[in-house]
């Protein structure tokens, strides 16, 4: 399998809410970055990472802040499928999929690599992915 990458969302995956970090936020963002190609697949990130940054700035803690500049920006403009590299093995974490998403991840044989994120559910998910990290499966490159 060649490089990953990993697609990460902001709100309710390292945000829990608009003045909370998720636990485990520093661990799980030092974790991606140190081992994969990682990239916004955010509303926060559209071609530009700098407001993505300042937007965490708010919250985040300096050393979580220095971690971001590892992440690379995505550029979408309706699905934010429209920003996967479909040829590479890839892990999608977000808390939300629209139909139109599942769809295309579905037609690339990738549904298994979308990673929901539930934080109302277990406020600790950040630290289970640590534990046990996802492996991207069914997708083929297509």
């Amino acid at each position: 399998m060649g490089q990953v990458n990993v697609y990460l969302d902001i709100d309710g995956v390292l945000l829990a809410n608009d003045q909370y970090a998720a636990n485990y936020v520093h661990e799980f963002l030092e974790y991606v970055t140190s081992n994969y190609s990682a990239y916004w697949l955010t509303t926060h990130c559209k071609g530009d990472a700098e407001h993505t940054v300042r937007h965490l700035s708010r919250i985040l803690p300096h050393e979580t802040i220095i971690l971001l500049q590892d992440i690379n920006p995505t550029n979408w403009v309706t699905a934010k499928t429209e920003a996967i590299d479909f040829s590479r093995p890839f892990l999608w974490f977000d808390d939300d999929l629209f139909d139109f998403e599942r769809e295309v991840l579905m037609q690339h044989d990738a549904l298994k690599n979308w990673i929901e994120v539930d934080l109302g559910k277990n406020e600790n998910q950040l630290k289970l992915f640590l534990d046990h990290f996802p492996i991207p499966l069914g997708n083929t490159g297509k």
